[in-house]
């Protein structure tokens, strides 16, 4: 028999720091955005935000939009899929909590270090 023994509360700001720790290891991102991720266009109340990361939590699942800047040598789209997966499951293991969607925005390509101010590009 299981005995109800309280409540168990995760603050909204947990996630975001989960999406931000996640993201930030993958590799190829530079960074995440600063301020907020970009808004979409969402009736889902008020999101949690952190530097480049909206997080929403409807009918107890999670959607997320991150911001990232990318480095010049990573392919984009397998940088923003590892994303996409890497937060999901993320979330879903450490929190057991569904992820409805994980949308990530590429914002901006890094230049190499040391790239004079022709913007890297060759």
């Amino acid at each position: 028999m299981t005995e109800n023994l309280g409540t168990v509360t995760i603050a909204p700001q947990v996630l975001v720091t989960i999406v931000k720790t996640t993201t930030e290891g993958v590799p190829g991102v530079v960074r995440l955005l600063s301020g907020p991720a970009p808004a979409a266009a969402k009736s889902l109340g008020k999101p949690t935000v952190g530097d480049g990361v909206r997080v929403w939590v409807v009918n107890d699942a999670v959607e997320v939009e991150v911001g990232v800047v990318v480095s010049r040598e990573a392919n984009m789209r397998q940088v923003g899929t590892q994303i996409q997966s890497e937060v999901a499951r993320a979330i879903e293991h450490m929190l057991g909590m569904p992820v409805r969607q994980v949308n990530v925005s590429i914002r901006d390509v890094a230049p190499i270090s040391g790239d004079d101010d022709s913007g890297g590009w060759g």
